[in-house]
């Protein structure tokens, strides 16, 4: 069976005439007689009777109908699907990314692509880090954003796009509040929020602590950063987040410091699955991605 054979087929019962339909595909009548004949010879059935000077389809050729377009459909859309692959100037970026940067980076970044990318259309998914090395292993993403960077894994690979300064973040009126920089130590009597275990901005936080020659007294956890902001606006504790993940509207909102020592950071990476080609759509926004984090490294040095 030839898939030629089940589109004139197709045609044929829309139209319910040869002639007609022979027309609507430009070849000869001859030729999509002798493709319906073939088909029924391989089937082993009528799918049409002639009715008048038109064909009518019986109960197995209506039957047929009805898987046939089923299959032309998938295979139309298998066909876009691949055009889109390999086309970079259209299609859809599957991105994977952590909530820290969902609140104006990714807004940003994909904004700015979209202006000279305006038919690339995006599918996101956000995520904890292991869940968002598992949506990229598994196929579900094309690209993620992870923090902090893998340097060594079997199955992912990438490179790390950005460097980010963490600030401590104290309740308004705080003692420590109006301080230019203050030590991490300055914090060890203080009760922190903190993100629950999962999250890898809570290693990043629990490990600078201990540097800083204290375990950190944990009053509060939370799973998103304007939890963990919105807390320590209202004074259950202190914390410490990344600047940009401190963006944002409302009425209460935390004093920010910067801790002068130890220097605390987080790596930002950008991820795809080892040893296997991107999408075209998706290697053209990886290509922006590393000159947009190029060009803010470029200005931080600055």
């Amino acid at each position: 069976m030839e898939l030629r054979q089940l589109y004139y087929f197709v045609k044929v019962a829309k139209r319910e005439h040869v002639t007609k339909a022979a027309e609507e595909l430009h070849v000869a009548q001859s030729a999509v007689s002798r493709q319906i004949h073939q088909l029924e010879e391989e089937l082993g059935a009528k799918l049409f009777l002639q009715k008048g000077r038109n064909l009518q389809l019986t109960p197995v050729g209506s039957l047929f109908l009805k898987r046939a377009e089923v299959i032309l459909a998938d295979l139309e859309r298998a066909v876009m699907e691949i055009q889109e692959f390999l086309d970079p100037d259209k299609g859809e970026v599957r991105l994977g990314f952590p909530h820290s940067l969902g609140i104006s980076l990714i807004p940003e970044v994909v904004a700015a692509f979209r202006k000279m990318n305006p038919n690339v259309n995006f599918r996101f998914r956000q995520g904890m880090y292991p869940s968002l090395i598992q949506d990229v292993m598994k196929g579900d993403v094309d690209l993620a954003f992870v923090s902090p960077y893998p340097e060594k894994h079997a199955h992912v690979t990438g490179q790390t796009v950005l460097t980010e300064e963490l600030f401590a973040i104290l309740p308004p009126g705080h003692p420590l509040s109006g301080e230019e920089a203050i030590d991490l130590s300055q914090l060890k009597d203080e009760t922190f929020v903190l993100f629950s275990d999962g999250y890898s901005l809570r290693p990043i936080v629990m490990d600078a602590c201990r540097e800083a020659g204290f375990a950190p007294r944990i009053g509060f956890e939370g799973q998103e950063t304007d939890t963990i902001r919105g807390l320590v606006a209202a004074g259950m504790g202190v914390s410490l987040l990344p600047e940009m993940a401190l963006q944002g509207a409302g009425k209460l909102q935390p004093a920010k410091v910067r801790v002068r020592s130890p220097r605390v950071t987080r790596t930002i990476g950008l991820i795809y699955r080892s040893n296997e080609k991107l999408p075209l759509v998706a290697k053209a926004f990886q290509r922006f991605l590393l000159d947009f984090f190029a060009c803010i490294e470029s200005k931080n040095r600055m």
